[in-house]
């Protein structure tokens, strides 16, 4: 399976619809739209994952990249995984969480409490 993103807006987030793999190969793309997000001045970035099926190290490391970036320009980055997490098939939650990284991110159920300002992300 190829990797697929997609870009819209909802306010003032910009929101990366991501679907596919996240691997050696393709999350080179996923970091490049995140690069290209940030040039652009937006600051406040969702990247919607409950499309990904599989995430390996790399993948990792361009979330974990992400995340810094977006720190480094005082921006902000939420995270979209299925509210049921791994029973959905969230892959990428089983691997974050396996890694011990999972808690770094603001993770959310879907986009709309991802851009609702008084919505309070998922427990890690």
């Amino acid at each position: 399976m190829t990797l697929k993103v997609m870009e819209t807006e909802q306010g003032e987030w910009a929101v990366l619809r991501i679907s596919g793999e996240m691997d050696l190969v393709t999350s080179p793309a996923v970091r490049q739209h995140v690069h290209d997000a940030v040039a652009e001045g937006r600051r406040s970035l969702v990247l919607d994952l409950a499309g990904v099926r599989f995430c390996d190290s790399s993948g990792v490391g361009v979330l974990i990249a992400s995340r810094r970036l977006m720190r480094s320009c005082q921006g902000r980055l939420r995270l979209i995984l299925p509210a049921r997490g791994a029973e959905d098939g969230s892959h990428v939650n089983r691997v974050l969480t396996a890694l011990g990284v999972r808690r770094l991110f603001e993770v959310y159920p879907d986009v709309a409490s991802a851009v609702d300002e008084t919505a309070s992300p998922l427990s890690a």
